[in-house]
């Protein structure tokens, strides 16, 4: 089987999904791509389906309907342990994540548990939005920080290579969150326990065709969650030691 798997969602990407995951299966080599669709109404499932007859490396997983990036990626996740994939990446289907940057990701993974392309260390690495939802990422990173306790610069970037064992560790079918506060919530449960991570800059680029899923009920989301999470974990600063199966632990 082979070690790394892309995870990318889908809602109406009829005009993406071909060109994304051939930029992706290209820039790594081997690697598997899985597609999780929400019953797009554009045609977009039925475009996957043919990908995946064409090429046993393309693998789909409908839904019944639109029910959000959380829970999207939650089955991938599942699916990717499974399917005994050892990498297991998150990224868009709009290009705002450049494939390029794959091998770079798994090859950070070697020595770390999760690896975080972050759109905010070293600068800002953001081209083509609009000066408002800059200003809006920018303090949601710094709420996220001053009340979880995460030192992360972009806690709710999606653009990510997990280590299996970091998946099998935060209890998948428990995640409550569902929209950009699913990315929040898997990273703190991750560094909570122990697991090592990191953040590596990327460019994040404005989505080259579709619409943006962003909206006010998936901000709200997110700033409540921080709260229930930080009082979740006892208000620590800190994460529980190293957990036994990182890749720091003693061997």
């Amino acid at each position: 089987m082979p070690e790394s798997l892309v995870i990318t969602p889908t809602y109406n990407e009829k005009e993406n999904v071909e060109a994304i995951c051939a930029a992706a299966l290209a820039s790594l080599p081997g690697a598997h791509h899985l597609f999780v669709d929400d019953n797009s109404p554009d045609g977009t499932g039925a475009i996957l389906d043919r990908m995946a007859t064409e090429n046993p490396c393309v693998h789909v997983l409908h839904r019944e309907g639109k029910q959000g990036l959380g829970r999207a990626y939650v089955a991938g996740f599942q699916w990717a342990i499974e399917n005994g994939f050892d990498y297991v990446f998150e990224m868009d289907a709009d290009f705002s994540h450049d494939p390029a940057e794959l091998p770079r990701l798994r090859a950070l993974a070697d020595t770390t548990d999760l690896v975080l392309g972050s759109r905010f260390v070293e600068g800002i690495r953001i081209t083509n939005w609009p000066l408002s939802r800059l200003m809006l990422s920018v303090s949601a990173a710094a709420y996220v920080r001053t009340v979880s306790g995460m030192p992360f610069h972009d806690p709710t970037g999606g653009f990510k290579c997990y280590r299996r064992a970091v998946l099998e560790e935060i209890d998948l079918p428990t995640i409550t969150s569902n929209g950009y506060s699913f990315q929040i919530e898997t990273l703190h449960r991750a560094w909570i326990r122990g697991f090592h991570v990191i953040e590596t800059p990327i460019v994040f680029e404005d989505r080259r065709s579709g619409i943006s899923k962003m909206n006010r009920s998936i901000v709200l989301e997110a700033f409540r969650l921080v709260g229930r999470l930080a009082l979740r974990s006892g208000c620590r600063r800190s994460p529980h030691g190293v957990h036994p199966r990182s890749v720091r632990a003693p061997r």
